[in-house]
């Protein structure tokens, strides 16, 4: 053992009983029903404690605390304590005087639950040494553990589900959608009661002379307000079949000669 450890306590049992067993004789299992049991050799207080890696076993005195015996338990289950066949309260247990002899003795608890709590703090104190161990190995050897491998393989593809955001009006940096254009010239009436304005007439009721643009006649209507009224369109006054004629008789000179069939005057 190493110097610095502590001696940490595991159970403490106030009644314990201590019985002779006899040796052995067959590779079968102990029985406790071989053992007087109603004579034991000696009773007291039972302490586990741990030091280390190892457990001990040891029964003490009730009132003075001074130890009886005392047997190291470096395994469990092992043959440091062993089970009875025919009884889940007796154990057979090794105990040792530290100056090398030992010797096999039964113990028995008067209640079952003591019993499996003697058991119970020895199997936990083992699986605690057991991880320590596998803790020390890898720590030792850190590249023999097992090693996560987060990158895609060949042909390995990834889904990802993004729900839809939708873009509220008014957020700063957010684009503002353009209303769509009609294509047209949208007129409104003029409100109720107010004068009428030029408007501008639609394609082709214009004069050809240059002629300001006709009015549309604002008729009052029986909700109060008033009403459009487009005058018709004129019919197109007929070109005159021949313009360059007026010029040539205003021009009055017998030198301009009019080409026949071309409507063109030479000078």
């Amino acid at each position: 053992m190493e110097e610095g450890e502590y001696e940490s306590v595991l159970c403490v049992k106030p009644e314990v009983h201590v019985y002779r067993i006899p040796p052995r004789a067959t590779n079968r299992g102990y029985r406790a029903a071989e053992w007087q049991l109603d004579q034991p050799s000696w009773s007291g207080r039972l302490r586990i404690t741990a030091k280390g890696q190892v457990a001990y076993i040891k029964l003490e005195d009730r009132t003075s605390g001074e130890l009886f015996a005392q047997a190291p338990v470096d395994q469990f289950p092992g043959t440091a304590v062993e089970s009875v066949t025919d009884s889940s309260r007796y154990f057979v247990v090794r105990i040792e005087d530290g100056n090398g002899r030992r010797a096999f003795i039964g113990i028995g608890f008067g209640d079952r639950g003591d019993a499996f709590d003697f058991n119970v703090a020895l199997q936990d104190h083992f699986k605690w040494v057991k991880q320590q161990c596998e803790f020390e190995k890898q720590a030792q050897n850190p590249d023999q553990g097992p090693k996560l491998d987060l990158g895609f393989k060949e042909g390995q593809t990834i889904k990802l589900n993004i729900a839809n955001i939708k873009k509220k009006e008014g957020v700063p940096g957010t684009p503002r959608a353009r209303p769509a254009s009609t294509g047209g010239l949208s007129l409104l009436p003029p409100p109720p009661g107010g004068k009428t304005s030029t408007l501008i007439p639609p394609p082709g009721e214009q004069s050809s002379g240059g002629a300001s643009c006709v009015q549309p006649t604002v008729a009052p209507s029986s909700a109060g307000g008033a009403t459009v009224s487009w005058p018709q369109p004129k019919p197109a006054t007929p070109a005159t079949a021949d313009i360059w004629g007026d010029f040539t008789k205003s021009m009055g000179s017998t030198s301009s000669q009019t080409q026949p069939g071309t409507g063109w005057v030479q000078f």
